[in-house]
């Protein structure tokens, strides 16, 4: 299947195999290599995905996505049923009473309501705390306990154990005002109430995601102290350790080896036990991308979530000779098949079916600062949309997808990746000279770009220049750019490559004239997409402040009809991709190893979000044989859940 590797690679294979050498354990069911070692196993701190792939195993939330349905529609979890105010502001959630703590405590509304209060703090500094920005009270919350915090910084004490009691008094009064001001209550151990302030129609998709995951308070409240010096809450990361960490999920951590290798084993204690078909997971350290490679080849791992090798283009295109030699077959499968993972287990046996690009819920794009001026005080020129767009129109995207990343990832004419949010009907974007068939097609639309720079009084001897960070190929790219751009439009450009710090504070600041950008959804909604483009949004890199597309954001924040409100969007990303503060390139691609025959239970969804409780390693003699399904052996009444 993959082609051989060098020796070297062999050597760097063997000394990451050597964190599995030791182990007092027997293998694990399922062993998979998690991309980059996992930065904490606190939900509310979590951001990288590497983090969120674990806390799905050893945590659960109020709900959970189905991966394997279409619109990865929200099902039960911890939450039995839930119902909505006829105003869509206040959530209900009716919890079931077997969902226990893998120590055998019974997992409360209070759990879920200590949890949140946690991420709305200003102290942890969490990545998603705007999401919890939409619960009615938690803005005020949070400002009040950032002011609280500023003036016990400038006030005077007698001594430290005067600051250290006025420390103390102030989180007793920061937990008074969560509970008079933030709509999320527990009427009773069985049901968490909360009010939004106003509709948000995926907040159940926000549900599912990991930082709102419960915490066990009885533990972690024991790491937690408020700082006599700052007044701030100081958490100590020792309560997330093999041994001492409580979880709710299907699994619980039994091993941590920092850098080296983690163990999970299945919860005794979680309400759904009998559906798991594996009980034991197994995540070895190796960061070595063909050291990672060369673990799957020698059957030491079952999974490669991420396959980041130089040479993954080639086991791609060996893959596409195989797709090309059972032609009619793979044809005849895609008719009946549920996915590519099934055309796979379906195909007659041959390594070379291993290898898997999954479409991701993520695009590659490239900014335009927006901002009148340049860095240095000219006038800049991408200020002008139709500058924007003549610029957007000649990029090939098609050859930047198929010559040089290789890894079968679409051209990108919309933001948001087709297809990935049920009820959300994509606008058509700006034709490009990569997706026109003739010559005579290409040079038309390049003449229409140069008619647009001419209209706009494009300088003729700007030098525009290109920033992005090393590594990942970007530089392949920004090459590809400034070559169409010299083609099509007679543009000068300049490569400015530097380190990934400086690249990202250059980006934050506006300190560039274009520069390489990228965006994976957060959740199942067209504003994780569009939001980053909002005015006075704290991600809108571009500086792009246009009170159309603003205005139609803040409308499809208000509108309760689904339908309407997702045209809102629809005609919001109209505009954007129109106007063009910034170009889709192509849509990302995630590529995976595993054996289709061997080893079940992944999504090929775009919303590409694996529950790895769910795998199921075939005919290994334990459980179900089958993938399983997401929903809960007894799933409320529909009528029960919310539209």
């Amino acid at each position: 299947m993959l082609r051989l590797l060098l020796p070297v690679a062999l050597l760097l294979g063997l000394v990451g195999f050597s964190v599995l050498s030791d182990r007092s354990a027997p293998r694990a069911d399922f062993t998979f290599i998690n991309r980059g070692d996992v930065n904490t196993l606190d939900p509310q701190r979590m951001s990288w995905m590497q983090d969120l792939r674990v806390a799905r195993l050893l945590y659960e939330g109020l709900v959970q996505n189905d991966v394997f349905s279409a619109d990865f529609a929200v099902v039960p979890a911890i939450a039995e049923s839930w119902s909505v105010s006829p105003d869509g502001l206040t959530y209900t959630f009716n919890l079931r009473d077997n969902a226990k703590w893998n120590n055998g405590a019974p997992v409360t509304a209070q759990d879920f309501r200590y949890s949140w209060r946690r991420a709305m703090l200003p102290d942890l500094a969490s990545d998603y705390v705007n999401m919890f920005m939409l619960i009615d009270g938690a803005t005020e919350f949070y400002a009040e306990r950032e002011q609280a915090l500023e003036s016990f910084a400038e006030r005077d004490f007698a001594n430290g154990t005067e600051r250290e009691a006025a420390a103390e008094q102030l989180w007793l009064h920061t937990q008074a005002r969560f509970d008079e001001i933030v709509a999320l209550h527990a009427p009773d151990p069985r049901t968490l109430v909360v009010t939004l302030d106003r509709p948000v129609p995926y907040f159940l998709d926000l549900a599912a995601f990991a930082v709102f995951y419960p915490v066990y308070q009885p533990l972690v409240e024991r790491y937690e102290r408020p700082d006599p010096t700052t007044g701030r809450l100081i958490r100590r990361p020792g309560w997330t350790k093999p041994g001492v960490l409580v979880s709710n999920g299907p699994f619980e951590l039994t091993e941590w080896r920092f850098k080296r290798d983690m163990r999970f084993e299945a919860n005794p204690h979680w309400w759904n036990l009998d559906a798991l078909a594996v009980r034991s997971i197994d995540i070895p350290s190796i960061n070595d991308p063909n050291a990672t490679t060369l673990a799957y080849q020698t059957g030491t791992v079952d999974w490669v979530s991420d396959v980041t090798a130089p040479y993954r283009g080639d086991m791609l295109a060996d893959k596409a000779d195989f797709y090309a030699e059972h032609s009619e077959l793979v044809a005849e499968l895609r008719e009946t098949a549920a996915d590519q993972f099934e055309i796979d287990r379906l195909l007659p046996p041959d390594d070379r079916k291993h290898v898997h690009a999954i479409p991701a819920f993520g695009t590659y794009f490239y900014n335009f600062n927006c901002k009148p001026l340049l860095p240095d005080g000219r006038p800049n020129p991408f200020a002008d949309d139709r500058v924007r767009r003549a610029f957007a129109m000649c990029i090939d995207k098609q050859a930047i997808a198929d010559e040089v990343r290789r890894l079968g990832e679409p051209p990108a004419d919309t933001l948001i990746p087709p297809n990935s949010i049920g009820g959300y009907t994509a606008p058509t974007g700006i034709p490009n000279v990569g997706n026109v068939s003739s010559e005579a097609e290409r040079d038309a639309i390049a003449s229409q770009a140069r008619a647009l720079l001419e209209a706009a009084d494009f300088p003729e001897d700007l030098v525009v220049e290109l920033l992005f960070n090393k590594d990942s190929g970007h530089d392949l790219i920004a090459q590809a750019i400034a070559k169409n751009w010299q083609e099509y439009l007679g543009v000068q450009t300049r490569l400015a490559q530097k380190e990934i710090k400086i690249f990202r504070e250059d980006l934050k600041n506006k300190q560039y004239m274009t520069g390489r950008a990228g965006w994976y959804g957060d959740y199942g909604d067209p504003t994780t997409f569009l939001d980053i483009c909002y005015s006075t949004d704290g991600n809108n890199d571009r500086a792009y402040d246009n009170p159309a597309y603003d205005a139609l954001l803040d409308r499809a924040g208000l509108e309760l009809d689904p339908a309407a409100r997702m045209d809102l969007l629809r005609q919001a990303e109209e505009i954007l991709l129109f106007e063009a503060p910034l170009i889709p390139i192509f849509h990302y691609a995630n590529v995976q190893l595993f054996d289709p025959e061997k080893v079940t239970g992944f999504t090929a969804h775009p919303r590409s979000k694996n529950n790895l409780f769910l795998v199921d390693v075939l005919g290994d003699g334990f459980g179900p044989d089958q993938p399983l399904t997401m929903r809960p052996p007894s799933a409320p009444n529909s009528t029960e859940l919310a539209p």
